[in-house]
């Protein structure tokens, strides 16, 4: 079980990277492979992506507004 929490953070980080360095598709492969072994391994972590989700729709709907 700890192998799975170890790749957990680890699929978190390189995320978090891909995000910081525009490398988007990476960032969405790496967070559904977060998804993915929490679900996986019955973590029930919080996702840690929640307030970047947040940050898309409410400027989603900013634009929509326009």
């Amino acid at each position: 079980m700890q192998d799975l929490e170890h790749l957990l953070d680890e699929a978190e980080a390189k995320a978090w990277d891909s995000l910081a360095r525009y490398k988007f598709m990476m960032f969405g492969y790496w967070a559904s492979i977060w998804v993915h072994l929490n679900r996986a391994g019955g973590f029930n972590r919080p996702n840690p992506f929640t307030g970047i989700v947040r940050l898309a729709k409410l400027e989603r709907q900013r634009e929509e507004r326009r």
